[in-house]
């Protein structure tokens, strides 16, 4: 692998921001883009790889490709629709250090000539697939980057649940893309959690007002998770206030919701239980052991039977002086809860580095009722 694969595994969830003026799908994006701007910006902001659109079909040529070369020393994707080994030789002399390889477009001895080509090239490819029968033929030619698109070419529809699913199923050797739609912090969330290790994303980058601060603020961590929710007004508040987990208490509490409530796509919803788990339809599961009659102290965080991440909590009713000192020192996704709160929850970022913070009782005013001035105060606070 190459330095394009290499800057998508560097750790956490990494991103390849796409310089587009246009789609087929969407029409007119951003037809003043400045590549050389745009690249340079993104790669300021945290882009572990830059794509660059060359067909005109996008608005784009091969000499935006060249301009964005000039600008940052960033990893480079030429994306177009390569069926040839020229278009391969095209994009290496234009700069890029991978190009895109769509399996809808070419069969199995194609794929392989254009791979053994980009090989010879010393470029990296991107072996996107839409179709778990795609996902199959990646590999079997040993795809050493794969990229899973939520859009189908053909309708340009939107799929993104299915396009989680053969993520999830993509091999763990790989390295694994979610390509389009992804449009908020949750939705990148949902992609790493089923496995990326990248998202690509261009329209909505483009169409934001600061395209490279718009880019920042997907990957920015930690998440913020707020527990509790009992009332359709206290999610629409969470998620005015910028929050990404929406928790709903399904095991015996006061604040205990009778169900999930729905949540926009700029929340994950999530099942809080206690020993055992039922079908309760949310995005993830969080579930803490029974001891004692309540919870105990930590519990995980699951993608269907998956275990994505840890919960660091606090004693039952108790406290910790020592609590962040150990969720500091716990690998892998960490969601730190137990008595954060507005006043002491960038302390505790600052000292553990979490994943995701989660707080419920210190944004209430009475148990099952959030405050909502609270919750903003929070999610501020944790940014």
């Amino acid at each position: 692998m190459g330095r394009f694969a290499e800057a998508l595994r560097a750790g956490g969830l990494t991103a390849i921001a796409e310089v587009k003026r246009r789609s087929p799908s969407a029409g007119d994006l951003r037809p003043d883009a400045d590549p050389a701007a745009l690249a340079s910006g993104f790669a300021a902001r945290g882009a572990a790889a830059v794509s660059i659109l060359v067909d005109e079909r996008f608005g784009g040529t091969r000499d935006d490709l060249r301009a964005a070369r000039a600008a940052t020393g960033a990893p480079l994707l030429a994306k177009g629709f390569f069926t040839e080994p020229e278009h391969f030789r095209a994009a290496a002399e234009a700069g890029a250090d991978a190009a895109l390889l769509l399996l809808r477009d070419v069969d199995d001895d194609r794929a392989r000539r254009l791979l053994g080509e980009a090989e010879r090239l010393g470029l990296d490819v991107l072996v996107e697939a839409h179709t778990a029968g795609e996902l199959a033929r990646t590999v079997e030619l040993d795809a050493a980057i794969v990229g899973v698109n939520a859009r189908d070419l053909s309708t340009f529809a939107i799929d993104r649940s299915a396009q989680l699913e053969l993520v999830a199923q993509a091999p763990r050797d790989r390295v694994v893309v979610a390509e389009s739609g992804v449009s908020t912090r949750a939705q990148a969330a949902a992609a790493e959690l089923a496995g990326a290790d990248a998202i690509l994303v261009g329209s909505a980058l483009m169409r934001a007002p600061d395209p490279a601060a718009k880019l920042a603020d997907l990957l920015r961590r930690p998440l913020v998770k707020i527990c509790g929710l009992t009332r359709e007004e206290d999610v629409a508040a969470a998620a005015k206030a910028g929050a990404d987990l929406a928790g709903f208490v399904l095991a015996e509490s006061p604040r205990r919701a009778a169900a999930p409530l729905p949540v926009p796509d700029s929340l994950l919803s999530v099942g809080v239980f206690v020993g055992e788990t039922e079908p309760a339809g949310t995005d993830l599961v969080q579930l803490y052991p029974a001891e004692n009659g309540h919870r105990a102290r930590d519990g995980v965080l699951l993608r269907g039977e998956d275990e994505v991440a840890r919960v660091l909590d606090l004693p039952w009713l108790e406290d910790d002086a020592g609590h962040w000192e150990r969720a500091a020192a716990v690998e892998g996704r960490v969601m730190l809860a137990g008595g954060l709160s507005p006043e002491n929850v960038a302390e505790a970022i600052a000292a553990v580095r979490p994943w995701a913070v989660d707080a419920s009782r210190s944004l209430e005013r009475e148990p099952g009722i959030k405050d909502h001035e609270r919750i903003r105060a929070f999610v501020e606070a944790a940014r």
